[in-house]
């Protein structure tokens, strides 16, 4: 049995503010964790979980069916939020959580290749039925893309030994799995830098995570659509583990709280921005989930309200 730790539980549904009537939606429902903490707080209201990995909804719907029977599951990417829910029937809602972080059994359970602790086929896939694999990318990309999303995804220091390492190992054979590609990153890096604190291939995985599944791309597209269509007074709580979602949050949120006045232009202002800011300051972890919860560590959590 793998389990999966909610990061910033009790903040998240605080920061909701969520009515009993309220309509409310889960965009990375994961375990389940945050969505049964929605659930039990709604009488009349409704809850709509996204999720697309079957494994992750299977083990959602198990928590969400002790607590209540008003959710409904919608299996899609995130980044049809409005879309999806639109054919529903549903065009207004109260609240939006984000959880941006790996689910912790995608990480556990090894066949799923997102950990480079575990022997596994190169997938990283959310969703388990699109094309696009990590070990696609490894093996077709060309070097100057790999540097790239090294680069962006991952700030790392030596992307163009790494794409370089990984360009003359799969001119001899395929990389097929995790620890093949570990191997080639500690070929490619320095003594010096394996002798570091931290897994040298840390940061491969995750911009090769990001890569496969277009992670900041849709967080910022779906983020825009779901604060369009918020209710007066709905939230959106968003949850992120490191700096290039939390830069789209913050920049996303202060756009939307935000009057633009043309610079130069003398004029008194009397409009308001659409939304304010519920927290100027990232939210982060206490000292007593950092010790239960390892991977709660790098997480910052905003929260915006529509006026």
């Amino acid at each position: 049995m793998y389990v999966h730790k909610s990061v910033l539980l009790e903040e998240a549904i605080e920061g909701l503010n969520i009515k009993p009537d309220g309509i409310y939606v889960d965009c990375t429902t994961g375990g389940g964790g945050h969505s049964s903490r929605i659930l039990e707080r709604l009488t009349t209201g409704h809850l709509y979980c996204f999720d697309q990995d079957d494994y992750a909804i299977m083990r959602a719907k198990e928590v969400l069916d002790k607590v209540g029977s008003n959710y409904t599951f919608i299996k899609s990417n995130f980044v049809d939020i409005k879309n999806a829910l639109a054919n529903l029937g549903v065009n207004h809602i109260d609240g939006v959580l984000y959880d941006l972080g790996v689910s912790s059994f995608q990480f556990d359970i090894p066949e799923r290749g997102f950990s480079y602790n575990y022997d596994a086929p190169l997938d990283m896939r959310m969703n388990q039925h699109q094309e696009l694999t990590a070990e696609i990318i490894v093996n077709t990309w060309s070097y100057e893309d790999i540097v790239r999303i090294l680069y962006r995804y991952a700030d790392e220091q030596f992307a163009k030994q790494i794409a370089r390492g990984i360009e003359r190992e799969r001119a001899i054979k395929p990389i097929h799995t995790t620890f093949e590609l570990v191997d080639v990153i500690k070929k490619s890096l320095p003594s010096k830098v394996l002798r570091q604190k931290g897994h040298p291939a840390k940061q491969t995985f995750q911009a090769l995570r990001i890569a496969v599944n277009d992670e900041l791309r849709v967080f910022e597209v779906s983020i825009n659509d779901a604060l369009d269509i918020l209710n007066p007074n709905g939230r959106a709580v968003v949850i992120t583990f490191h700096s290039l979602e939390d830069r789209i949050c913050k920049t996303v949120f202060k756009e939307r709280s935000t009057v633009d006045i043309p610079e130069g232009v003398p004029m008194i202002v009397t409009e308001e921005a659409p939304f304010r800011l519920i927290t100027r300051k990232p939210i982060t972890p206490t000292e007593d989930e950092l010790e239960y919860n390892m991977r709660a560590h790098s997480a910052k959590m905003r929260i915006i309200e529509k006026r």
